[in-house]
């Protein structure tokens, strides 16, 4: 932070990694992403990478080079997928540390996996029912599953000709869940920390190095794209300069969100697929982030998907044929936007495809506004210990399902009459988002000040959805001149 000098910087570091120890003494990593070297030529994403971290990190937070080296044999490549399958189908087991998709055939009830990195296919592949029936619950949970597995090849029963038909089986499964994830644990712990120290762990959290931001602002707007990680159907528009880590944190930091960069997305892709009847990405993630939007094209059925996008927005459902389908799937709009048109009174959506067209935009609930947020540099990259990013992004996730501290911004917050239904339901599910994010550990009303709420929760949450109203109204002349509603909070409650 520039208003420190780098003795006290030091030194209020230290003494929050003190406290973070004494919290969080399972839950931290030391995290070197500046200078260490280990694993990065895997370019895994954050939470894996910390689980390896994790394993062969000492207390002291010294890497056993030994222990390290085994656990990244585990991580298949692409180029190592003959190899692999050709030491499984000559009767050896294999390990390794990936994520798998899981299909059932409703014909025969077979169960089959596939491996994207190692370009195994569900047509080849066979899950034995004892294997099934332990781990059944956690292939439910997603529709990919991250795990060490064991390989295995067998003979099937079922013949083609003369000759027994042999699939890559699933042998063994440890789900990828090395935390018990324990939210009371997590609030109380929390309790412990002022909001500037809170800030500061959740950068650590997704890898970010709180010293290497200029002020408070650029720190909160970083953390805001974390809303849709904590609360449910939090559609957001980001638009913000190259090399800000748009891609890095919607992409790399959870393994409940998806990302889709460039090329062509389509209703079934997005929702649901009536030929192979499976439903899409919006179904299976906490978050779906369209990247490069201005590249994304919808193809032929583009005024459908339009049309489905809308009622999905507004009301978490979706029809499609006679197909009727519910998630709660935030939409994450991502782009990026020259200097000449960082500023919230010009057009800044000109460059995003005319397939975003007002009505649709309305319904997105908040925009971010990413020039806050500095160009990646070494200084930014996390040194020291941190919360581990896996069992971070698992709390988050845990927390969309609390309705509590909806209920509490529902308590402090004044809406004025005839204040216009989606703003004030934007205003307040961001409001909610920031307050599990920032505040988890809030019970009642009582528990946050008016000053932290309204600083904290409130004054982002408008600013966020003023942005939107203001180029709706540029876009459109139906939407000009009309502000977001005045809100108010309650007095501090006694």
């Amino acid at each position: 932070m520039i208003d420190l000098d780098k003795n006290t910087q030091e030194s209020v570091k230290a003494s929050l990694e003190k406290k973070l120890k004494k919290y969080f003494e399972d839950e931290i990593i030391y995290k070197d992403l500046k200078n260490s070297n280990f694993l990065s030529s895997l370019n895994l994403p954050s939470f894996i990478r910390d689980w390896l971290l994790k394993a062969s990190e000492d207390e002291e937070g010294n890497i056993n080079v030994d222990i390290a080296e085994r656990y990244k044999s585990l991580i298949p490549k692409k180029e190592d997928s003959n190899k692999i399958i050709s030491e499984v189908t000559d009767g050896n087991f294999v390990d390794v540390v990936t994520k798998l998709s899981i299909k059932i055939d409703i014909a025969t009830r077979e169960k089959s996996f596939a491996i994207p990195e190692l370009n195994l296919k569900c047509a080849n592949t066979t899950i034995p029912e004892n294997v099934w029936e332990k781990y059944k619950n956690y292939f439910f949970e997603d529709n990919e599953t991250w795990g060490r597995i064991t390989l295995g090849y067998r003979l099937l029963e079922e013949k083609k000709g003369n000759k027994p038909i042999g699939k890559i089986s699933l042998e063994k499964f440890e789900p990828f869940c090395p935390y018990i994830i324990d939210l009371d644990y997590y609030k109380n712990a929390r309790a412990k920390f002022t909001i500037k120290e809170w800030i500061d762990i959740i950068l650590g959290a997704i890898d970010y190095n709180a010293d290497g931001f200029e002020n408070e602002t650029q720190k909160l707007t970083m953390l805001s794209r974390l809303l849709p990680f904590v609360e449910k159907k939090v559609n957001l528009i980001e638009l913000a300069p190259k090399g800000t880590g748009k891609s890095y944190v919607f992409g790399r930091v959870s393994r409940f969100g998806w990302i889709c960069s460039g090329g062509m997305l389509t209703r079934a892709k997005m929702f649901y697929d009536v030929g192979r009847n499976t439903f899409g990405f919006a179904c299976h993630n906490d978050y779906v982030a369209i990247d490069e939007a201005q590249t994304i094209s919808f193809g032929t059925g583009s005024d459908e998907m339009r049309g489905i996008l809308k009622s999905y927005m507004e009301q978490g459902t979706f029809n499609v044929g006679n197909k009727e389908g519910s998630a709660d799937s935030g939409i994450i709009l991502l782009g990026n936007i020259d200097q000449a048109f960082m500023n919230t009174y010009k057009n800044m959506l000109q460059g995003i495809s005319a397939f975003y067209e007002p009505a649709l935009i309305d319904r997105f609930h908040g925009f971010i506004e990413g020039w806050h947020i500095p160009r990646m540099n070494d200084d930014m990259k996390m040194i020291g210990w941190a919360l581990n990013s896996e069992y971070f992004a698992s709390i988050l996730h845990e927390l969309r399902e609390e309705i509590q501290c909806r209920n509490i911004v529902e308590r402090l917050l004044i809406v004025p009459k005839k204040a216009d239904t989606r703003d004030t339901e934007a205003v307040k599910r961001l409001a909610t988002a920031y307050l599990k994010l920032l505040f988890p550990n809030v019970k009642e009303p009582k528990d946050i000040s008016k000053r932290d709420f309204v600083k904290y929760c409130l004054k982002p949450a408008k600013q966020m959805r003023k942005v939107i109203k203001i180029q709706l109204g540029i876009m459109d002349e139906e939407f000009r001149g009309k502000d977001i509603p005045d809100f108010d909070v309650v007095e501090d409650e006694e």
